[in-house]
């Protein structure tokens, strides 16, 4: 950040923004780069500006595996409880959804949710892209993340996981007991 003029540097301030530079200062080089998406993870930063191409890569992939997860999870645990409601009688459908959205619930909360990554999105709107000061990078295709809070995801894949358990351990209790 020393070849930023006093401007930049206070637009960087208010913005809340890190920035990742490409520079490469010896062998350890991509340990340095992690070692500073970790420090701006930690400090909470509204927007994170990676130039180094493979941790922008790496960094894009975990916050698209943490993406499916949550989707995967409220996905099948939607179907479970819809097919619960449709067919009561034919747990081989509600049953497979149904341990597929715990499934994707319990990884998500043990490995995923604490990970400060997960509370970050990759930024693809160009008119949110525009207002971000991208003329300072030498990379020209930097990795941008924006922080998002994620409670109503959390709350919601959760919430959709134990109705679809309620509903599918309501039905084998039911069809135990006829």
């Amino acid at each position: 950040m020393e070849d930023l003029d006093a401007s930049d540097r206070d637009i960087l301030k208010e913005m809340n923004l890190s920035i990742i530079k490409e520079i490469y200062d010896g062998e350890n080089a991509h340990e340095v780069f992690e070692a500073e998406l970790e420090k701006a993870l930690e400090r909470q930063c509204s927007y994170i500006l990676i130039e180094p191409t493979k941790l922008g890569e790496e960094t894009a992939r975990w916050i698209l595996f943490g993406n499916f997860l949550h989707k995967t999870a409220v996905l099948s645990g939607f179907g479970s409880i819809m097919s619960c409601m449709v067919w009561p009688d034919r747990l081989f459908i509600s049953f497979p959804l149904t341990s597929v959205s715990l499934f994707c619930t319990g990884v998500y909360g043990v490995s995923w949710q604490s990970d400060p990554c997960c509370k970050y999105q990759v930024e693809i709107n160009p008119k949110n892209l525009e207002r971000l000061p991208l003329h300072t990078l030498t990379s020209s295709s930097p990795i941008v993340l924006v922080r998002k809070d994620d409670r109503r995801r959390i709350v919601l894949h959760t919430a959709i996981t134990l109705l679809a358990v309620t509903f599918c351990a309501f039905s084998i209790f039911r069809s135990y007991n006829v």
